[in-house]
Parts: structure tokens; sequence; C-alpha cells
């Protein structure tokens, strides 16, 4: 096994999340699997991961397979060519393994000026990395418009599954006709929004998830 390459702890960033005796709890072997995840998730290669981070590609190579832990000087810099803060790469953000979200709990809104209502299902605790939302669509009207269209983080990912009825999905221009049943998924930090061009109410679920880029 090759020697780990020790750095000294002061230059890492800032987390208020992250220390040295919780980076000593980590196994390497659950890191790697996660930075490699991520990498392979933005579709980066090694190469390109070590440009954006100034880890070496061989150094990348020996923590993807759990050979070496990652000193947090090492951990920040893979983290900031993620694009992520330290704390999200290790999953320090999480309270725990299991979020429970009771019905009567969730968060509710939406636009009754244009007939659109919906319903958070998911926690909004830091560290979830997705959000499930129900939502229901008057007829004839929309959830935006085109120069007003939903706000999400850069590399965000939207799916959205028809439950009843029928929707349209304007994405950058485009128009996508969906119908019950039918699922689709695009870049949710394009301009887009839904529509609803029947005769009764359109309910959809929708999984926004955040954090990765496109390269």
């Amino acid at each position: 096994m090759t020697p780990q390459v020790k750095e000294p702890l002061s230059d890492a960033p800032h987390d208020a999340h992250v220390d040295a005796h919780t980076h000593e709890r980590l196994d390497p072997l659950v890191i790697g699997a996660r930075v490699k995840a991520l990498r392979e998730a933005s579709a980066l290669s090694l190469r390109d991961l070590a440009a954006r981070s100034g880890v070496s590609a061989p150094m990348l190579s020996q923590v993807e397979r759990g050979e070496t832990s990652p000193t947090l000087t090492v951990a920040a810099r893979i983290a900031a060519g993620l694009e992520l803060r330290l704390s999200q790469l290790l999953r320090l953000d999480e309270g725990g393994s299991v979020t429970v979200v009771r019905a009567g709990r969730r968060q509710r809104g939406g636009n009754t000026r244009r007939g659109h209502s919906f319903e958070v299902l998911t926690s909004s605790a830091p560290g979830q990395r997705a959000e499930l939302s129900r939502h229901t669509l008057a007829p004839g009207r929309a959830t935006g418009a085109a120069d007003d269209p939903p706000m999400h983080e850069p590399g965000s990912r939207e799916t959205a599954l028809v439950e009843r009825g029928a929707v349209v999905l304007v994405c950058d221009t485009e128009r996508y006709q969906l119908h019950e049943g039918d699922c689709v998924t695009f870049d949710a930090d394009l301009p887009h929004h839904f529509e609803n061009p029947g005769e009764q109410d359109a309910v959809f679920l929708a999984v926004v998830s955040a954090g990765l880029r496109r390269s």
C-alpha cells in the first residue's frame, strides 16, 4: 500500500461540520466509494477531477479504492473539485440515516392566481440532496410563465411523474406532452414550467436533485 500523503490541516477551508476528530471516524472505503460515485455522476474522469481539485489522479485513484484516507486538506480540495462543501462530501450535513415527514407536517404552498398548489413531501433539513413534491394544477393553468421560471441551483435535475390528467412541460422553449403515467427527467436549471391543457385537474410528482453541475 502506498503511504498516505499528509498535509497540514490548517490549510483546509473552514467548515463548521468538520473537525479532526470527525475525520478520524470516517471509513476510507466509504469516502472512496462516495468520491467515485460523485465523480462518475458528474461525468468526470480522474484527470478531469484532478485538474479541478489540484489533487493528483494517482492520489484520487487511491482514495476511490479506499487505499488511503485523505487528509482534511485533500478532502476539501476534492469537494471543491466536485463543487460541494466538505461537509456535503462527507455527508456530515445529515442528522441521521432516516428522516420521516408525517402527512400532517408537510410544507404547503402554491399560487392561487395561477391555479397551482403543491405540498413538499420530504424534509427541509440540510443534507437531503433531493426534494419530492406533489403538485395540483387547475385546467388551463400553469406552474409559472416563460418570464417567471422556477429557480433551481446550477446542476439540478428534475424528474416528474404524471399521476392524473395530462400536462405539458415547457423546458428551454421546447414543449413535451405528458399523459397519466408518463415520466420525464430534465435539467432543472433551464427555464421551465408545466401547463395543464385539459379540462380536469392534473396531479404530478416532482423530484428535484441538486448539487452536481454538468461538465
